[in-house]
């Protein structure tokens, strides 16, 4: 009995099994699906910006037609957009306010093309906000006043139909060249520009009856020259009206 006690009392207990190295294996399967989720949500975020992408491509595309001008830089796959199948296919790829905007770069387009004379000095931009149509001052207006000119009803009349078409809000901008200017009724630029604008708005609101609360007129003299005031030809360019039609639900000037 003393032989068996001292055999169990000096017996080994059995050794435990060897630790693997390094990570636990669940570990490793955890990590790759972190990072396959990852991937996931980065690919979900580049699709969602392709829209913008689509929109600013679409517009720089309307470079030449008829003064417009491009935005930005345009790609091989946007550069031919127009009224074709593929344009149709890209145009339903973007949001409503997108092709509400583009739908009104081309109702201007096509205004322009009724009446060739109004071409000249007149232009359309587009941006991500809304579209500006201007138009020379020496088109709209008598020489050193805020007269409306013959052919400035024309142009008011377009401006009018695109309003009516579309439910978007307006800013009449009205520019001059840095050529002072000082008479008893227009005193600077300041005031010439202001006039000028609250009349073409005058015109809008009173013949067109656009709502006054989708309306703005505002001067801003030189200060926001389209084109360096170096040459006489330039300042022309400078001396213009600015139809600012953008999205209500943006507050614009």
């Amino acid at each position: 009995m003393a032989d068996q006690a001292e055999e169990a009392v000096q017996r080994k207990p059995p050794d435990a099994p060897p630790v693997d190295e390094g990570l636990p294996p669940w570990m490793a399967t955890f990590a790759d699906m972190v990072t396959l989720l990852l991937c996931f949500f980065v690919l979900l975020l580049s699709f969602a910006e392709q829209s913008e992408e689509k929109y600013r491509d679409a517009l720089g595309s309307l470079k030449g037609a008829f003064g417009v001008k491009e935005v930005r830089a345009v790609s091989e796959d946007m550069a031919q957009f127009n009224t074709s199948p593929k344009a149709k296919e890209m145009a339903a790829s973007i949001s409503r306010d997108e092709r509400l905007l583009l739908g009104v770069v081309m109702r201007i387009k096509s205004l322009l093309e009724e009446d060739k004379d109004l071409m000249e000095g007149t232009g359309v931009t587009a941006d991500r906000d809304g579209v500006v149509f201007s138009a020379s001052s020496s088109a709209m207006f008598e020489p050193g006043s805020a007269e409306l000119a013959r052919k400035a009803t024309d142009i008011l009349d377009k401006v009018i139909d695109v309003l009516k078409d579309y439910k978007l809000k307006i800013v009449v901008r009205g520019h001059t060249d840095d050529r002072p200017i000082s008479s008893k009724k227009y005193p600077s630029n300041w005031e010439l520009s202001a006039a000028r604008a609250a009349m073409a708005l005058d015109y809008i609101v009173n013949k067109g009856g656009i709502e006054i609360s989708r309306a703005k007129a505002v001067g801003y003299a030189d200060t926001r020259p389209a084109v360096p005031n170096d040459s006489d030809e330039n300042r022309l360019k400078n001396q213009r009206v600015e139809f600012y039609l953008h999205m209500p639900q943006r507050d614009a000037w």
